[in-house]
């Protein structure tokens, strides 16, 4: 007699069988690595400079020069590390990025759009080719575009996976909450109502507003701090609605506020969901990037708060079925909470229709970004993406390498999430579990 595998391991072997989810899956993770890594394999700033005792990564901290003392002759000296003198080369050990370029560094040896096939020349004259090259080619500056492109992917890999995580969040908590307590379950007090709404604004002040400064200067870091300061103001805003919450209390002590009733959860969500729906996603998302100052931290906020709806729907469908089994009902007569029973046991089990819908809402993350700087109205004109390659694409038409390196980049990678997205479909599909 066989052993019999998990559900899970099972839809994840019937995934994994796929050659095209394979393949998507190898240049994701490809596009992840460089995103990861964009700092260290495109930038002017050597990635490890040691001198006179000191040792320095310029292109992981973002320093752009530093002063040393030399131990010996206590003489002071200020290196500028995007531009080193040729003493300070001879007298350092330097190990410089694969791509010694930044995305918006000119090369005025090279600038008014040389092709990658075209002879390039470093200073004096003198014709450069191998890694010294702009192997993609340059811009109308001289500004490399191998460096647009790797930093590029860290923009459109960011914006897709931290604006859907947002809107998962979102989704996943109010799709759960709609159909797992439906209009008749779950009861507050007056008191407690008010207050928690009151509490939305203040918590998105002080979670996110207030923040910005941090959020932005974690983008210009590194993916990971984001998803700290991200994690951080999660916390805060849902620190401070629980505290809100919990001043509802306190008007207790009038009866009125005291008086329990059913919260419409169903119907309150489920409304909210078809006043976002009626409205043109691309029209709503254009007009407030245009309003508000260019910023990936906006730009990412932006798509993940108006992305979440679908998820949500799938998500309360999912629920409306899951309620009802007896694994549940089993919890309930062991006095487990409410929350809890939401949570740990149903929301688990339901949310499979919904990682298939975030896989389709990365690929339309990073062609809403990709669209967005296109128009020049998404992240501001000193970060490279995708979209702001394409764009300078329109000054000359000649110049095919600005269009036909970042439109096979968009198209590869939002093919592959889409692959994925039809992989977890399938893999997870009830019909095909028989």
């Amino acid at each position: 007699m066989t052993k019999q595998q998990s559900p899970f391991r099972e839809s994840l072997s019937r995934l994994l069988k796929r050659r095209t989810v394979v393949v998507a899956l190898v240049w994701l993770t490809i596009m992840l690595a460089i995103a990861l890594l964009a700092p260290i394999l495109a930038n002017d700033k050597p990635f490890y400079i040691s001198i006179q005792g000191h040792n320095f990564f310029p292109s992981l901290s973002g320093e752009e020069e530093a002063l040393i003392t030399d131990p010996k002759t206590g003489i002071e000296t200020r290196i500028n590390f995007s531009d080193l003198s040729e003493s300070i080369r001879k007298e350092a050990t330097i190990l410089n990025s694969p791509i010694h370029f930044s995305p918006h560094k000119s090369d005025l040896n090279n600038a008014d759009y040389v092709g990658p096939f075209d002879q390039q020349y470093g200073d004096g004259g003198k014709e450069i080719s191998g890694l010294e090259k702009h192997l993609l080619g340059t811009g109308r500056r001289g500004e490399d575009i191998m460096a647009g492109m790797i930093h590029g992917s860290r923009v459109s890999m960011t914006v897709g996976i931290l604006s859907m995580t947002i809107a998962g969040i979102i989704g996943l908590a109010l799709g759960a909450m709609a159909g797992y307590f439906g209009d008749n379950k779950l009861k507050l007090s007056k008191g407690r109502m008010i207050m928690t709404t009151l509490g939305i604004l203040p918590a998105w002040f002080y979670g996110f507003q207030l923040r910005t400064f941090e959020l932005e200067a974690a983008v210009k870091s590194s993916p990971v701090n984001l998803i700290f300061q991200l994690i951080i103001s999660l916390v805060l805003f849902l620190g401070i609605m629980f505290l809100f919450n919990r001043l509802g209390k306190l008007l207790h002590i009038i009866k009125w506020f005291k008086k329990e009733s059913f919260v419409m959860m169903d119907t309150i969500i489920s409304r909210f969901i078809e006043i976002l729906i009626s409205l043109p996603k691309l029209i709503l998302i254009i007009s407030v990037a245009a309003i508000s100052k260019p910023s990936l931290v906006n730009l990412i906020l932006i798509i993940g708060f108006t992305s979440w709806t679908e998820i949500a729907r799938f998500t309360r469908a999912e629920m409306l079925r899951v309620r009802s089994l007896d694994y549940i009902q089993s919890a309930r007569s062991l006095g487990y909470p409410e929350i809890r029973i939401l949570f740990l046991h149903a929301l688990p089990n339901a949310i499979a229709p919904a990682l298939i819908t975030i896989s389709f809402g990365i690929a339309g993350a990073i062609l809403m970004e990709s669209a967005l700087s296109f128009l020049g109205i998404g992240v501001p004109p000193d970060i490279a993406t995708w979209g702001s390659l394409l764009s300078a694409g329109k000054e000359n038409f000649s110049a095919w390498w600005l269009v036909v390196f970042p439109g096979i980049a968009i198209f590869l990678t939002v093919t592959s999430f889409n692959l994925l997205g039809e992989g977890l479909r399938d893999a997870f599909d009830p019909k095909l579990k028989s």
